[in-house]
């Protein structure tokens, strides 16, 4: 069946015949189907070139040929490589002020407490809150990555969902179809199995809202399983950015490059070398005499000719490129000596000496916003449509909301006692004083505790009035 496809596929290309990517899929011309959608390989590999210290330009620095007066070749003379990892201190930093506290959830409508609270059992179950940090730091990295859905059913065949990273880094091969307006149309993964034989084999599942094609490449064309897709979205969550550290790249591979020329120089002219007149070469001791002693005939000098210090400018110049690649990454420099001045400075004061990284962090927010409202709407499509699809009706109902919080937390102490100001005010209702103190874990349970204790506490009241009317009664009441 795979080689009449094939051969089909073959003859309507020949003759021009224009094929819709749907019309594509649906003939089995996996091939052709590709190549309509965006290859994101290559640049993920150059930019993962890039982000890796044993990849970078200065490691293709070619040691230095030394040649005798004559112009022999005597010998291969070291050159230094010295990558220096900025590429991932800039991506790290600018992780933790995104994701470096997980996303705050909550829900925005009435009725579905229970759909909500599955729904944070869930996130907890798939690591949604570390997938979501590996996702972020191989798009920072590589410019592209993907968390894909994968719905599947367990031993004792009940419906499980689980996350799984796309990454360059990873192997996979991420391509995507977009229509005008910027909506994901089309996904396909790519990636490679090796199967019995010890055979590698190359394998495509694509991804529309309706259906799942897992096509698998073989000697001559594809063998296809087409298949619904259950979530009736295409169950991917896709990273788009530009690199972290792409801005600064040359500044870095300047800086690298720099760093290395003067490791050689150092080699070279760093040790002191004696200097000594020819009227006492003939009067130097052996390198293994324990004492030394240096014999000067007809004015004969000996001294040492040593290295003071590296040149002014090209210590300015490490300088200004260093701090150049931080400021213009927006990545403040972080390191033992300038944690340790902090001392005890408050989130608001730490927050205003890490403001480059809170201005990315801010602008990052303008896409991870609607990747946050794209993972919650195809969560809930996953829980109302196979998980939990028979209560389906309260999942679609569900509104999820979510925030993202301080990578260094808030001063909880000044927080806790405005909302207690407003609270005793009456401009708060106990339930959202509940909800933003941060004591609270579960605001339900606690709610339902504090009524408890509310009726507990009045049954003992009224139980102390009948004693006391009693007692009244017959005389004994003070």
């Amino acid at each position: 069946m795979g080689l009449i496809n094939a051969i089909q596929n073959e003859i309507k290309a020949a003759v021009g015949y224009q094929q819709s990517f749907a019309e594509l899929l649906a003939s089995r011309d996996v091939t052709r189907a590709l190549s309509m959608m965006r290859d994101r390989s290559e640049s993920a590999a150059k930019f993962r070139k890039e982000y890796e210290i044993n990849t970078h330009k200065v490691m293709e620095r070619e040691d230095r040929a030394v040649y005798d007066k004559k112009g022999n070749f005597l010998r291969w003379s070291k050159r230094n490589k010295i990558p220096i990892p900025y590429q991932p201190f800039i991506n790290e930093i600018a992780l933790v002020f995104l994701y470096g506290r997980p996303v705050k959830w909550s829900q925005g409508s009435e009725g579905t407490d229970d759909a909500f609270s599955y729904y944070q059992n869930l996130m907890g179950e798939i690591r949604f809150n570390s997938i979501i940090r590996e996702a972020k730091r191989a798009a920072g990295a590589e410019g592209v990555s993907a968390i894909l859905y994968h719905c599947y059913k367990d031993e004792d065949n009940n419906p499980r969902l689980l996350l799984n990273l796309l990454s360059h880094e990873n192997g996979d091969t991420i391509y995507i179809v977009k229509d005008q307006y910027k909506r994901l149309t089309s996904f396909a993964w790519g990636y490679y199995l090796t199967e019995a034989g010890n055979r590698t084999v190359y394998h495509v599942d694509i991804y529309t809202a309706d259906t799942i094609y897992r096509a698998k490449r073989e000697s001559v064309g594809w063998e296809v399983l087409v298949m619904p897709n259950p979530v009736g979205k295409i169950p991917v969550l896709l990273f788009e950015q530009v690199p972290e550290h792409s801005s600064v790249q040359p500044l870095i591979e300047k800086i690298e490059d720099s760093e290395s020329t003067e490791a050689d120089v150092i080699d070279r002219f760093a040790n002191p070398a004696m200097v000594a007149t020819a009227e006492i070469l003939n009067s130097l001791p052996k390198a293994e005499d324990e004492a030394k002693l240096y014999i000067l005939k007809n004015g004969g000098d000996v001294r040492y000719l040593t290295w003071d210090q590296a040149s002014e400018s090209k210590r300015n110049q490490f300088e200004r490129l260093d701090k150049h690649i931080l400021s213009k990454s927006f990545t403040p420099n972080i390191d033992f000596d300038n944690m340790k001045s902090l001392g005890n400075l408050s989130a608001k004061a730490i927050r205003k000496i890490m403001l480059l990284a809170v201005i990315k962090a801010e602008r990052h927010k303008e896409k991870h916003d609607g990747y946050m409202n794209r993972h919650a709407s195809i969560m809930k499509a996953i829980m109302g449509n196979v998980l939990d699809y028979r209560n389906k009706a309260q999942y679609d109902a569900l509104v999820l909301r979510h925030e993202f919080q301080e990578p260094f937390g808030d001063d909880v102490s000044e927080m806790l006692a405005d909302l207690s100001k407003q609270y005793n005010d009456g401009a708060l209702s106990r339930e959202t004083y509940l909800e933003m103190s941060y004591l609270v874990k579960d605001v339900k349970a606690e709610m339902d505790r504090i009524k408890q204790e509310e009726a507990e506490r009045m049954a003992q009241q009224l139980e102390q009035q009948r004693e006391l009317n009693k007692m009244d009664a017959f005389g004994e009441a003070e």
